[in-house]
């Protein structure tokens, strides 16, 4: 076979070419191979480093406001009405740091005040400082699994926000063993000697109008206060104010109070807190509650007796109510206060007016705390007497009896004392002279 005279015998053939494409394009693909696990092995080095971070930012306690998610995923349903929401102002509350409890052997109980439907309340001695406190004793139910009652946990928080001299203070949280899951929690709060209603109960005269004047005056700042913090009492009554022997006035057990936003909402209104006012003015004026009715219809046509009954404006639909029809209304013709002034002889016409709209059906028509601050009622004589003048009563919570002077009854058998050893002869000689001329023969 001759060999092309004008080619090598060294030349690449095209098999020559075409393997070395070959081995080239292995090559490259190895290489990209090799690439993408170097890139897949690197982000999975960054993904565990990542979540390294996470759990230990996860491990690390809470300082404040900057740990919390910057956005929330809402699982409440949007309003139907969003105009209904505009220009609503949320209560900002605080978030500050809550130190741990001490413990209730912080404390030495002397004895108990009464027992209500959430608590125990006692009277306690702090051993450090001496001062006299009132120890809340929560009752917590094993069996409940919400855990801590919601109601201790409303009552502390909004105890902790308020400082006004006539809401009762609280000092402490403490905490004390227990059999079950949780520990017993009390609430330390500031001794009060007395609650109002066993004072009027135990009075056996009412407070005169100055008195009266004073009381009005500092639960109406008391509710003005918490108002303005956009807290709901909801549980005014004489048996949830206090008073102590200095004449001051607190409002006490927020374990039924709400937070509210500013507007309120449609279900809750301040206006009614106004109302129980008016109830507690009048009770302070009679010693007993304004409408005692023996059921719910009796109840109500004690109320209507008094306010009146409601109009369409005042209460749209009453008469379209299930049972209006069957209700023995009364008739009272004629302005609410002429039936307000027979009833509270002492009330001046400037009272009767504030009665009138403290009681009124419709709650457009009732003042607001800060409203009633400004009444004519409190400008007017007799003037608010001044708390240091205020009367003293004896405390039940510290125990305190009122001294009596009875006479005891006779001694029998040989605690009685013989004729023969009293001595009598000063009374004799008084009746001596007079005796002298009669004759006992």
């Amino acid at each position: 076979m001759a060999s092309n005279p004008g080619k090598s015998r060294w030349a690449e053939t095209e098999e020559d070419v075409a393997y070395e494409a070959k081995l080239k394009k292995q090559k490259e693909e190895k290489k990209r191979l090799k690439a993408e696990k170097a890139q897949r092995l690197q982000a999975a080095e960054e993904e565990e480093k990542s979540r390294r971070r996470e759990a230990a930012e996860r491990a690390k306690p809470s300082t404040g406001v900057e740990d919390r998610p910057h956005k929330k995923r809402r699982i409440s349903p949007e309003t139907d009405d969003p105009e209904k929401v505009v220009g609503r102002k949320r209560l900002k509350t605080s978030l500050s740091y809550w130190a741990p409890c001490r413990s209730e052997r912080n404390y030495t109980k002397l004895n108990d005040i009464e027992e209500g439907t959430y608590g125990l309340v006692s009277r306690a001695k702090d051993n450090g400082t001496s001062r006299i406190v009132a120890l809340k004793r929560l009752k917590t139910d094993s069996k409940d699994r919400n855990g801590f009652p919601v109601t201790a946990m409303r009552e502390i928080k909004i105890l902790r926000a308020c400082d006004h001299r006539n809401v009762v203070k609280l000092f402490e949280t403490v905490v004390a063993a227990s059999d079950t899951a949780f520990p017993t929690v009390s609430l330390v709060l500031e001794f009060v000697e007395h609650d109002l209603r066993s004072v009027l109960e135990d009075m056996t005269e009412t407070f005169v109008p100055s008195e009266i004047k004073r009381l009005m005056l500092q639960l109406t700042s008391g509710v003005a206060y918490i108002h303005d913090h956009y807290i709901l009492h909801r549980d005014l009554k004489t048996s949830n104010i206090l008073l102590n022997n200095r004449g001051v006035l607190k409002i006490a057990d927020f374990g039924m109070a709400r937070y509210t936003s500013d507007p309120p909402p449609d279900n809750l209104t301040s206006l009614v807190i106004t109302l129980c006012i008016g109830c507690i003015f009048a009770e302070l004026l009679e010693r007993k509650a304004l409408f005692r009715g023996s059921a719910e219809a009796d109840q109500i046509s004690k109320i209507f007796e008094l306010v009146g009954l409601p109009s369409e404006d005042d209460w749209p639909g009453f008469r379209r109510l299930p049972n209006a029809k069957s209700l023995k209304l009364p008739r009272q013709p004629g302005p609410v206060e002429d039936r307000i002034r027979p009833r509270f002889t002492d009330l001046t016409k400037a009272g009767c007016s504030l009665m009138r709209d403290l009681l009124s059906l419709n709650p457009d028509n009732r003042p607001t705390a800060k409203e009633m601050l400004q009444h004519p009622y409190f400008g007017e004589v007799p003037k608010p007497k001044a708390e240091a003048l205020f009367p003293t009563f004896p405390s039940k919570a510290n125990q305190e009896r009122r001294p009596r002077k009875e006479p005891h009854a006779p001694a029998r058998g040989d605690r009685a004392v013989k004729l023969g050893e009293i001595d009598v002869s000063h009374l004799l000689a008084t009746v001596t002279p007079k005796l002298k001329g009669l004759d006992f023969g």
